[in-house]
């Protein structure tokens, strides 16, 4: 009998190689008998329902809500992740309870039923994508229901997965988290990567794009930079919204104070040289 090795995880450009037994650096895949599975699948940590806007969507559904949920772990590990108590969190360090996709679509039709603003499922929270397979089962089954699909992702995720769960989403915003190479290692994450997940959703027909950017100070807080990324996505497409976020101190990264709001609403006009819709959050 052949004894199981290690194997490399698919999911996004990390590639863990994962010994049998062994965790990825999302916390949310593992090599289990040779095979790399989704280990926080179903896991919820969070479950809400939030109005679109809070997503952010600015564009799609207004005054709307969706049935938000998340579990745990990111395959990003950004110093300011504002979210970081799930995020970073692993199965024995976050408070999760599992729930089956027929749970979650049986849950948001109900609320649906009692409400017809309450239109579908939000993806969200932590990185959904780390357990993608649960994104694509839910929404499947959210389809059937007649409900709306909403992914809230930071987009490091290899094309086949992008490929695998863009036909079922319905409105998505990913983080755009710098628009310098350098500074997205900070991350531990690549922009190319990022940038590919946003051109595919863009050009996925039934998928609603929208683009956050969380202003750090001293990380990617300057005109310029902010030009370049609003030139890039309005070359794709000008009519992509643009959300440019207020920073507050969090996890590793509390040696500054919030991105002042001045700052924000600076930011927000360079980009409108490019974009028909730039909203400001946070503020």
């Amino acid at each position: 009998m052949n004894a199981v090795r290690a194997i490399r995880c698919e999911t996004c450009p990390r590639g863990c190689m994962l010994a049998p037994g062994a965790v990825g650096a999302c916390r949310a895949r593992g090599n289990v008998g040779g095979t790399v599975v989704p280990l926080g699948y179903g896991r919820v940590t969070s479950l809400a329902v939030d109005p679109v806007e809070k997503k952010p969507l600015a564009r799609w559904k207004s005054g709307s809500d969706v049935l938000s949920l998340g579990g745990y772990g990111c395959n990003l590990h950004c110093p300011w992740c504002q979210n970081y108590d799930i995020s970073q969190a692993g199965e024995k360090d976050a408070g999760w309870r599992e729930v089956s996709p027929e749970e979650v679509v049986s849950l948001a039709k109900r609320l649906h039923d009692g409400d017809p603003r309450m239109v579908g499922v939000a993806y969200t929270y932590n990185e959904p994508l780390v357990t993608w397979e649960f994104v694509r089962d839910c929404a499947a089954l959210a389809h059937e229901a007649g409900l709306s699909n909403v992914l809230v992702s930071a987009g490091y995720v290899n094309q086949q997965v992008v490929d695998a769960v863009a036909p079922l989403i319905d409105a998505a915003n990913i983080d755009l988290k710098t628009f310098r190479r350098t500074t997205y290692t900070l991350t531990g994450g690549d922009l190319a990567t990022v940038q590919a997940t946003i051109r595919a959703l863009a050009a996925t027909p039934t998928c609603h794009l929208e683009v956050t950017t969380l202003i750090v100070p001293g990380i990617n807080d300057t005109p310029d930079e902010m030009d370049g990324l609003a030139a890039w996505l309005a070359g794709i497409d000008p009519e992509i919204a643009l959300h440019v976020s207020r920073f507050h101190p969090a996890w590793r990264m509390r040696d500054r104070g919030p991105t002042p709001v001045s700052l924000v609403y600076e930011l927000a006009d360079v980009a409108r040289r490019h974009l028909a819709h730039v909203y400001t959050g946070n503020c």
